[in-house]
């Protein structure tokens, strides 16, 4: 089996949230009840998990499209500041997770894939947004076209043809997955702007 990893790109303006990191959460308060025993401050303890979310890895299923590439590009931007994330064959998703100590997304058996709200099917973007708790108007925009583009069943909106269109054609002029994410990356930059700008319309 070949797993195609490599880290992602740095970027900037990015909020890194631990508050919604299960782990981090979990760890820092034990040891925050715990920290005379370990002779350390909060600042040392918060450093330590700060440390250890810098390298989280994120794994999905290969020749990735739209969801695949949309969920990265929302990890990059405002969830984890120095990404790693690992494309492998669907089947082996969820084993190499385990293997890794990697969060898995968008295949069946992870919390962050496909689910039914009020009767609608939400796509793994906006599982990532519920999870993080990511309430920016224009990133709520911008899951309306990644839904439409990539759910089986989704309201139509204007900009989502689009975006399956180009999302396909990037994956055929593409080497690999990361050639794919960093090429797409710049669409949804621009589509966020997009959305943003939208919004802002609207209020004048």
């Amino acid at each position: 089996m070949i797993v195609d990893r490599q880290p992602a790109f740095r970027t900037s303006n990015i909020a890194v949230n631990l508050k919604f990191q299960e782990e981090a959460r979990f760890q820092y308060q034990w040891k925050e009840k715990n920290a005379e025993r370990y002779a350390c401050s909060k600042y040392f303890i918060i450093k330590e998990m700060l440390y250890i979310f810098e390298f989280m890895k994120w794994i999905t299923r290969e020749k990735a499209v739209i969801d695949r590439i949309a969920c990265p590009w929302l990890i990059s931007r405002f969830i984890d500041d120095n990404p790693e994330f690992i494309f492998v064959p669907a089947g082996e998703v969820m084993k190499v997770s385990r293997e890794l100590s990697a969060i898995p997304f968008d295949v069946e058996g992870a919390e962050l894939n496909h689910y039914y709200e009020n009767g609608e099917e939400r796509v793994t973007f906006d599982a990532v947004m519920k999870k993080y708790n990511l309430s920016d108007p224009a990133l709520m925009e911008l899951a309306k076209i990644v839904r439409a583009a990539d759910a089986h069943e989704a309201i139509a909106v204007p900009e989502s043809a689009g975006l399956k269109s180009i999302a396909q054609g990037f994956r055929l002029i593409s080497k690999n997955d990361h050639e794919n994410m960093e090429k797409q990356f710049h669409v949804y930059d621009a589509l966020y702007a997009y959305c943003k700008h939208k919004l802002e319309s609207r209020r004048k």
